[in-house]
Order: structure tokens, then sequence, then C-alpha cells
């Protein structure tokens, strides 16, 4: 397996990575390929990464910017990852998670957000922080990552992207 750069030729396969992953999740809107798709329009898709074997896409990260109401810089939010359904337990969201944090390091991020389950998201070192919140969403479910010694506080907003439905 190899983690990569998303590239056009990608844009499909990612799609359909995406459906998957989500189609059983009872607590998903089923929206996250349009979300994606929203998001590489915009120009706001800082870091998408697929994870590729034996030529084909069977996992896929996205990163983009996140506001905060304190006015802090630098913050994205991570979202959303998807890994084909066969392929779960066998260390591939793990793998785009570190590269996609490593490559965020690499840029000077400040930090990461996202909703998500704590079970698995707290083995990267995610962890409610109370100061930061995102409106309508349980406290448990929101998480962030700071990238080094810096803090934030206050709402996030996550881009327009992720309302898109289709």
């Amino acid at each position: 397996m190899i983690i990569r750069k998303e590239r056009e030729s990608d844009f499909e396969a990612i799609t359909n990575v995406t459906k998957l992953a989500f189609a059983t999740l009872a607590l998903s809107p089923h929206t996250e390929e349009f979300i994606i798709k929203a998001l590489r329009d915009a120009g706001v898709l800082t870091i998408s990464l697929v994870a590729e074997s034996e030529d084909k896409i069977i996992g896929h990260i996205a990163f983009s910017p996140v506001t905060i109401s304190d006015g802090s810089d630098g913050w994205y939010g991570l979202g959303p990852i998807s890994v084909l359904p066969e392929m779960h337990r066998k260390g591939i969201g793990k793998a785009l998670m570190h590269e996609g944090l490593s490559i965020l390091k690499e840029m000077g991020a400040k930090g990461v957000v996202l909703v998500g389950d704590p079970n698995y998201y707290q083995r990267f070192g995610f962890r409610n922080i109370p100061e930061l919140t995102f409106e309508g969403v349980p406290q448990e479910y929101f998480m962030a990552l700071p990238l080094g010694k810096y803090s934030a506080h206050g709402a996030v907003e996550f881009h327009e992207g992720f309302n898109a439905t289709a």
C-alpha cells in the first residue's frame, strides 16, 4: 500500500470509496462524497490523500481550513476519512491519518479539529477541548489536536462545503 496525493484521475474512485465507507453508518447524513467535491471545487481541499493498493484506491482522507471565533489561524478540519469496508482493521485509516498530520505539521499548521467517534480518534491524540465548540454537535464528539504548543478557543466553523448535499 502507498499513500499519495490525489490525482484528477482518482476523483471517481474517491467518490466510490467514500460512498461505500459511509453507506452503513446510521449517524452519517450520507453526503460525505458531496463534501469532498464541494471542498475541491472551492479550492480549499488543502490535503487530499489516497491509500492505493494494487492500482486500486482503498482509502482517502481530506483536510480543509476552519475558522475559529477567536481569530486563530492555521487550524484545519479533518474529514471525511474513508476506507473501503472490506479493508477495515488493516491500518489504512491509521496510515492516512499519520501521513496527513505529518504534512500539516510540515506546513506549520497549528491544529486539527473533527467530529467523530472519540474511541477511534483519541488514539491519535485528539481530545475534547472545552474551549473549542462546534454548534449542533454534542461536545464529546467534537475533538481537537493542537500541533505543538498552540491553543485556540471559541466557536469553530467548517467551510460551507460541509453543507453540500449533492
